[in-house]
């Protein structure tokens, strides 16, 4: 699936921009806060039906006006998508594929693949295990909607539950143990093709993984990348009866797949305590680089994912940044958007490999088509 033309309209700093792309890599320079990445967001928007950084859409539209708007038209072997979406201050969105509009914007996740590496991504070491779930999650339900269901239901479930331990904190003798049953039974119902989905993912992606960090680090490093869940040795059900009288006292509900984590390993130690900044961020490369060449190996997408690189350059040295635009412009990825500061540099790799590019020019929300590579 390649994006062939890009139109936005009053999408937060960018008032108006048709781009018509490369088939391979796309590369956007100009100083920072210019919006070259709101570009691809607007990008990503079409993607996910949502901003990688605001999920307030009234926000993202450019503050002098009352609606924007993203369009996208997408090329593959079997026909052409025409992608929209409007948004408009105090009206319910309309995402819509071709003329039509989507009844769930659920429906939609999936059909165009999609893959970003920011700055936000170092969340992913610093912050909490909702983040390192939160990118399992997001990899997963690309290729299964049923996964996405699941997860779906059971956050909706997990909610309840909470609801109910903190409604009878102070008169925990009242608690009905009999609708606390019923919802526990149905939570571990989704709880259990989650977590298997989970197992399964990480069994196949790891190998991805470790193989674009080898590349990225010139074999110099060894990483690994683990999955803990309290499933992998306790039976939910009996733990979540077991701890419902602790949960009462916490406030929360202490067992189950939303407590799952992702343990980054450098060598022999935990990535946040021993890793550098550049070797943190080629943690994180390889883990969205991988991640794109996951879900081109699973044949149910039918497509590459779209990969969007936003100022992945900065604290990498000369010779990472090489090998990372030398592995992305291999033929297992696909369309490549590229930002950054420094137009001599990306210009300089980009020729010498010579790729098929094209090159903007971003100046404070207008963009430019620049001839030469």
């Amino acid at each position: 699936m390649l994006l062939s033309e890009l139109h936005i309209l009053n999408y937060k700093n960018i008032r108006e921009a048709t781009l018509l792309f490369s088939d391979k890599i796309n590369a956007f320079v100009g100083l920072n806060g210019q919006g070259k990445t709101n570009i691809l967001d607007a990008i990503y928007y079409l993607s996910f039906t949502k901003s990688a950084y605001n999920a307030i859409d009234s926000q993202n539209i450019h503050h002098d006006e009352d609606m924007a708007m993203i369009q996208g038209r997408y090329l593959n072997t079997e026909t052409d998508e025409v992608i929209s979406c409007g948004i408009k201050r105090g009206v319910k969105k309309q995402f819509r594929r071709g003329k039509k509009d989507y009844k769930r914007l659920i429906d939609h996740i999936g059909l165009i693949p999609l893959v970003m590496v920011s700055p936000q991504d170092n969340e992913l070491v610093v912050e909490g295990s909702d983040e390192r779930r939160k990118f399992m999650d997001g990899v997963i339900s690309q290729y299964s909607k049923s996964y996405l269901e699941h997860l779906t239901q059971y956050n909706v479930l997990l909610k309840q539950r909470n609801a109910l331990l903190k409604q009878y904190a102070e008169q925990p003798e009242q608690l009905p143990d009999t609708l606390m049953e019923v919802l526990e039974q149905q939570m571990v119902s989704h709880a259990m093709p989650i977590y298997q989905a989970r197992v399964q993912f990480i069994e196949q992606f790891v190998p991805y993984f470790q193989q674009v960090y080898s590349a990225i680090s010139d074999d110099k490093e060894q990483v690994s990348l683990t999955y803990q869940s309290q499933l992998h040795e306790r039976d939910l059900l009996e733990s979540l009866a077991r701890t419902r009288s602790r949960d009462l006292i916490l406030g929360w509900t202490s067992q189950g797949i939303h407590k799952d984590e992702l343990d980054m390993m450098l060598g022999s130690y935990p990535l946040k305590r021993v890793g550098s900044q550049g070797q943190q961020k080629s943690y994180l490369l390889a883990m969205k680089l991988g991640q794109a060449l996951y879900l081109n190996a699973k044949q149910i997408l039918n497509t590459q994912p779209i990969l969007l690189l936003d100022d992945i350059f900065d604290k990498l040295d000369s010779e990472r940044v090489e090998r990372i635009v030398q592995l992305v412009g291999d033929e297992r990825f696909g369309q490549i958007f590229i930002t950054d500061t420094d137009r001599q540099h990306l210009t300089k790799i980009l020729s010498q490999e010579q790729f098929d590019a094209k090159l903007f020019q971003v100046d404070n929300g207008e963009v430019s088509t620049l001839n030469e590579i």
